[in-house]
């Protein structure tokens, strides 16, 4: 409905613009949420405005007097309430200056707890709940609400600037505002069959960030890493499902239906990230694309490559799930007891992770452990929610009979 799709649009531009002048994040996205009600209220009997993201700044905008006149006094509190009077004008205009980065830089901020930073960019830009939130960092609900929470109080409380920090500071916050980004594309790469609107636009805002972050910050490798890294994944979109919508794993899927000029533009992202001599985990990641790719196009995967990249990116980064692509990576390689071994000591880490128990099933298979390989891909379908995927373990389940 349309109302939903100017959420999607516009939901991080406003919230940044409202909360740019403000330092209160909370306060923004209370101001918006009430205009969004207002739209799904109004919307549907008057019809949809010509211009609906100037609609709802104006409602906002609104929303937010009446907070502020009941919650600030004094000087502060006046100068606000001019400020947000002035924004008429401006929606009438549509004069909306786009403040995202400035406010991921500000998510970023070293006062704000650093395991809070880019769960914030990702509820006050684009719109995630905790819950949502929560499951992509692999933390409880509740406590990823609580650490939203209090780093909205802290930009309001420490009077952190909405603003892009200097030059220096830049580098200092990349870090946060890199995964942030990641973990928005993350999300949106989940829709594999491309049937959710709201994840099919999420794929381009950031993407949309990470170029700009890359343009802003050139001498940057990792920023360049991460812009390399997301467009190899979306070059292969497309092939990740055949004509009748079932699913395709990259090793199967067919190199005519990706996007040459996006691997290109990649490649030399890569090249450019590289060359300064700094490697990090968006450029390994990327790397590891970049080598499954040209295997793919040239007729011959660098296994043993890959795998020293995911070794370098699981010592690097201490994650869990990148020592697991190591552990499939010495599978494929050639050493499937090693891979083996190395998942049995990641198994409490991840035991409600669906990759890790389809990653299991394949090199228990490899093994000769038929049975136990069955039951890891059932394991592997309890926890998958997209049937496409469910319907390919279930077929390499049948093959270990």
């Amino acid at each position: 409905m349309a109302a939903e799709q100017a959420a999607r649009r516009s939901y991080g531009r406003l919230v940044a613009y409202l909360a740019a002048r403000s330092r209160d994040v909370a306060g923004a996205e209370d101001a918006l949420a009430d205009a969004f009600e207002a739209a799904l209220t109004h919307w549907p009997l008057d019809g949809v405005p010509a211009n609906p993201e100037a609609w709802l700044l104006t409602v906002a905008r609104r929303k937010a007097i009446d907070a502020l006149r009941r919650r600030r006094r004094g000087d502060e509190a006046a100068a606000w309430l001019e400020w947000l009077a002035a924004l008429q004008d401006q929606a009438d205009a549509l004069a909306l200056p786009d403040r995202r980065l400035a406010l991921m830089f500000a998510c970023a901020h070293p006062a704000i707890d650093p395991a809070a930073r880019a769960p914030l960019m990702l509820q006050a830009v684009l719109g995630f709940d905790a819950a949502t939130i929560a499951a992509a960092f692999l933390v409880v609900p509740a406590t990823m609400s609580q650490r939203l929470v209090r780093a909205k109080a802290k930009i309001r409380q420490a009077g952190i600037r909405l603003q892009l920090p200097d030059p220096e500071a830049l580098g200092e916050r990349l870090g946060a505002v890199l995964s942030a980004i990641y973990a928005a594309y993350a999300d949106a790469w989940t829709d594999a069959a491309g049937t959710d609107p709201r994840r099919r636009e999420l794929a381009d805002e950031a993407i949309w960030l990470a170029r700009l972050v890359a343009s802003l910050l050139p001498q940057e490798p990792e920023a360049l890493g991460l812009l390399a890294l997301m467009l190899y994944s979306q070059a292969r979109r497309e092939a990740r499902r055949d004509a009748a919508g079932a699913y395709v794993p990259l090793s199967e899927q067919d190199p005519a239906r990706w996007d040459g000029a996006a691997i290109d533009e990649a490649e030399a992202l890569l090249r450019a990230a590289a060359a300064h001599g700094r490697p990090g985990r968006y450029q390994l990641e990327a790397a590891v694309q970049s080598a499954h790719l040209a295997g793919a196009r040239y007729g011959r995967v660098d296994r043993a490559a890959i795998a020293r990249l995911y070794a370098a990116l699981a010592e690097l980064t201490g994650s869990p799930v990148a020592a697991l692509n190591h552990a499939v990576a010495l599978s494929q390689a050639g050493d499937a007891a090693a891979g083996l071994a190395r998942l049995d000591a990641l198994q409490a880490q991840l035991a409600d992770y669906q990759p890790y128990w389809a990653a299991r099933a394949e090199l228990l298979g490899r093994c000769g452990q038929l049975a136990a390989a069955r039951e890891a891909c059932e394991r592997a379908m309890a926890l998958e929610t997209d049937e496409a995927v469910r319907q390919f373990l279930r077929r390499r389940a049948a093959a270990w009979r």
